[in-house]
C-alpha cells in the first residue's frame, strides 16, 4: 500500500474554520463578519483570520499534520465583556468540533490559548483578543 502524497493543510484547515465560524448562527449574530483579508474602515465587532503555524505530524503508514490558527477578536466595547462573549461562543464552535478540511480527514480541534489585549494607540478604544486553537489532521488517502 502506497501512502497518499502530502500536501499543506495549512489553507483548507483555514477554510474549515472560516466555514465553521460561519455557520455558528449564534456566533454570526455577535460580529459583523469572519475575515481573511479586513476590508478598510469594517465595523466592529468581527473575527480576523490571523496567522497559521503548520508543522507535519507524520507515521510510518500515513502523513499528517497538526496547524495552530490564530483567530483574532477586535472590538472597539469599553472593556473586554464583548470579546470574550464572541471568544466564548467561538471556543463552543471550534473546540472538539469536527470540521471539513477538503483533501484532508480531520482528527481533531483543541483549544490553546487566549490573551486580552488593549491597542495603544490613541484614542486605545479597540480591544484585541487572538484565540490559537491547534489541530489535527491525515492526508484523505481516498
Amino acid at each position: 500500500m502506497s501512502t497518499p502524497i502530502p500536501g499543506l493543510a495549512a489553507l483548507p484547515v483555514r477554510d474549515g474554520v472560516r466555514a465553521a465560524l460561519l455557520a455558528d448562527e449564534p456566533l454570526t449574530a455577535l460580529v459583523r463578519g469572519v475575515f481573511d483579508w479586513v476590508p478598510e474602515k469594517q465595523a466592529y465587532p468581527y473575527i480576523h483570520m490571523g496567522g497559521a503555524v503548520e508543522t507535519p505530524d507524520n507515521a510510518h503508514d500515513r502523513h499528517g499534520s497538526q496547524t495552530v490558527i490564530t483567530l483574532d477578536i477586535w472590538s472597539q466595547y469599553r472593556g473586554y465583556a464583548q470579546a470574550l462573549t464572541i471568544a466564548s461562543r467561538v471556543l463552543q464552535a471550534l473546540d472538539h468540533t469536527p470540521l471539513v478540511v477538503v483533501g484532508h480527514v480531520h482528527r481533531w480541534t483543541r483549544f490553546m490559548s487566549l490573551q486580552t489585549l488593549t491597542d495603544p494607540e490613541p484614542p486605545g478604544d479597540i480591544r484585541h483578543v487572538p484565540m490559537d486553537f491547534r489541530i489535527g489532521t491525515e492526508v484523505d488517502p481516498a
